[in-house]
């Protein structure tokens, strides 16, 4: 099988994920659905043989992946597409997940991003937090962040990634990107040797440990912008995520660190739209007096209540977002229901205007 005639096709045909693993044909995910690419289904050795053609595309060498059992890289194909892979071994097989990422960079408008996200970019310190679920568009909301501080503002632009999904050229800034296992060895490594490079804008590609945030938010306290990618649904959680990373007798104080640098979290969600594609949700916290006390205290359980009251000051509760897009016929009544935060809330949203 040609592998680059491939990811070529399914490129074409608008696949988001290629699968490809022993036991069952070549596989794709379109709107968060699977579906088999063919009928043949692969043997060991012809995934293997598929992998390191990938490697091949790629100029990698698989040494890594052998030796550890899983690999993330990236490449790209000249006149396709980028691709970012995670390879990895099931069942003494060789496997691989290839997501499609696009040459060009994300447009806000078509992404509905608000614009009270947009508008983060002219935060000059501080950390900005883009949560949400594997898949859900995090990396695309905060390029989209990146680029406007590029084209606006004369700054050193540091990217941490893992691995780099979106080429930035230099505009305004400088823009330096770098990528985990090839550039620079791990994200603790990396944002040390980021403060020592003058850098204005740091974004980590995702808070995996509490050596990471550590160092995050202290760069946050010496007067730097951090933008990072977090694994948490809401924003009470995304704050709730980073304390727990700490023993016990750390989180009052670390909660008083977050509770000072702490500017935004942004909270997003993909969803089933009822013409077959996929819009997303977004939630956003802006931390003003009053979500600064609530996480200072450990009271970040109150969080969604200041959202959903706090529209006035930019903020936009997940459940506003969802009954926004019903009252627009984008989503369904069930399908907004199945990703609410409260479906009391959300109910009362929907009959209510």
């Amino acid at each position: 099988m040609d592998i680059q005639m491939l990811l070529k096709d399914m490129v074409e045909q608008g696949v988001e994920d290629i699968f490809i693993i022993s036991g069952r044909p070549v596989s794709c995910k379109q709107n968060k659905l699977v579906k088999n690419w063919g009928e043949e289904k692969l043997t060991p050795a012809q995934t293997q043989e598929m992998l390191l053609a990938v490697y091949a595309l790629a100029g990698r060498n698989p040494e890594t992946f052998l030796k550890r059992g899983d690999d993330d890289f990236s490449f790209a194909i000249k006149g396709v597409s980028r691709f970012r892979v995670n390879a990895y071994k099931q069942r003494g097989s060789y496997a691989a997940v290839i997501r499609v990422v696009a040459f060009t960079l994300p447009d806000p408008e078509e992404m509905r991003l608000p614009s009270t996200v947009l508008d983060l970019a002219e935060l000059r310190r501080g950390m900005i937090l883009v949560t949400g679920p594997s898949g859900s568009g995090k990396t695309t909301t905060l390029t989209c962040l990146l680029e406007k501080i590029n084209e606006q503002r004369s700054a050193h632009i540091i990217t941490l990634e893992d691995p780099i999904e979106y080429l930035l050229s230099h505009k305004k800034s400088i823009v330096s990107q770098r990528e985990l296992m090839i550039d620079t060895e791990n994200y603790p490594s990396a944002l040390r040797a980021a403060l020592r490079q003058s850098p204005d804008v740091i974004l980590i590609g995702e808070l995996r440990d509490m050596e990471a945030i550590e160092i995050a938010l202290t760069a946050a306290e010496t007067g730097h912008l951090i933008l990072a990618a977090l694994h948490a649904l809401g924003a009470a959680n995304a704050v709730d995520r980073l304390v727990d990373a700490y023993p016990a007798e750390q989180q009052e104080q670390v909660r008083m660190q977050i509770s000072m640098v702490l500017q935004a979290v942004v909270s997003q969600q993909l969803l089933p739209a009822i013409d077959g594609s996929l819009v997303p949700a977004f939630e956003v916290m802006q931390c003003n007096g009053a979500i600064r006390t609530l996480i200072r205290d450990g009271r970040t359980h109150q969080i969604p209540s200041v959202l959903q009251t706090s529209s006035a000051e930019g903020m936009i509760s997940m459940d506003t977002s969802l009954a926004k897009l019903y009252r627009e016929g984008l989503i369904s009544k069930q399908t907004a229901l199945t990703y609410s935060m409260s479906q009391e809330y959300l109910l009362r949203q929907i009959e209510n205007k």
